[in-house]
């Protein structure tokens, strides 16, 4: 990546990760005592709203959901993207491919909230989060030389467990949104709506994450240089976004007094195989020290038996 490139890389994806910890930390530090009233929706559902704090306005069930990944975005995916582009910055081309994971992760909450919150005072920091993490995500792919990235001599890529763990999520996410998204065509429950108007989550889940995560089992599978990049922000993603569920699923306990034991298990387990998982592909790559310029052609991965591990 060229050093321009990567200047501005750091400087709009430091931004937005400040951006990202200051509405975070608002959304804990300032989140009321969630006093709730029955609120009717149009579509005559009953549901608790809560009436005060910074999430005001917004379904309890959701609110609560919301802090536990408020948790997770500030004390952990704001510190590594900062410490992250930091080594980017320094021509860590390893280091790159956890970072554009990372960026998706804030280009994926923010815009979620979004459009999904209430209107309420933190809106403008999520508009401005996703500008900035997207465009900083989209020069970081722009400026990623993937020929510089090759498997190390006597190490193994772990092509099967990357494509493994994408085909995971497929099904994890499938399985979790389909059956709502089929409901849709009948009776859509108050539980699946908590007084939205319409299913985000879904949208977000089954539009943009399931797709890109079939796209990296593809392209690791068939030994794509993209595979090395679609790979980590599968991996990246998917161990963040399992250590926020499992966050939310503990605050909505603390809120609810019911813990979802199966699904917590669940996600403390698809966070941790991630991390296993991308620490040792990233242990498997040889980058160069120094940023370099783009290059159109890159290097394809290894042949198929020289990934297997």
């Amino acid at each position: 990546m060229e050093r321009s490139i990567a200047r501005f890389v750091v400087l709009l994806g430091g931004i937005a990760a400040v951006l990202a910890g200051i509405a975070s930390a608002a959304g804990v530090l300032l989140r009321g005592n969630l006093a709730t009233t029955e609120f009717t929706t149009v579509r005559g559902e009953v549901v608790e709203m809560v009436t005060d704090g910074i999430y005001r306005f917004n379904a309890e069930g959701i609110v609560a959901e919301g802090v536990g990944w408020d948790i997770v975005t500030l004390f952990v995916v704001v510190p590594a993207t900062l410490v992250t582009l930091y080594l980017v910055r320094r021509g860590s081309a390893r280091t790159t491919l956890v970072a554009a994971g990372l960026l998706t992760y804030l280009c994926y909450q923010s815009a979620q909230y979004a459009v999904f919150w209430a209107l309420g005072p933190l809106y403008p920091i999520y508009v401005l989060t996703l500008a900035l993490s997207i465009s900083a995500l989209g020069l970081l792919v722009y400026g990623l030389d993937l020929g510089r990235l090759r498997v190390r001599p006597g190490q193994a890529f772990p092509r099967r467990p990357v494509v493994g763990y994408s085909l995971v999520v497929v099904v994890i996410l499938a399985g979790l949104w389909l059956p709502v998204l089929v409901g849709t065509w009948g009776t859509v429950t108050v539980d699946q709506l908590e007084g939205a108007a319409t299913l985000v989550v879904p949208a977000f889940d089954l539009g943009l994450l399931v797709p890109l995560a079939i796209f990296a089992a593809v392209a690791v599978y068939r030994s794509l240089p993209v595979g090395y990049l679609l790979g980590s922000i599968v991996l990246v993603k998917g161990a963040s976004m399992g250590l926020a569920i499992a966050a939310m699923l503990v605050v909505e306990a603390v809120v609810t007094d019911e813990l979802a034991l199966p699904p917590l298990l669940v996600f403390l387990v698809m966070a941790g195989v991630g991390v296993v998982i991308g620490a040792r592909a990233l242990r498997s790559l040889d980058g160069a020290a120094e940023p370099v310029g783009r290059t159109a052609s890159g290097t394809a991965l290894p042949p198929r038996g020289a990934l297997r591990a």
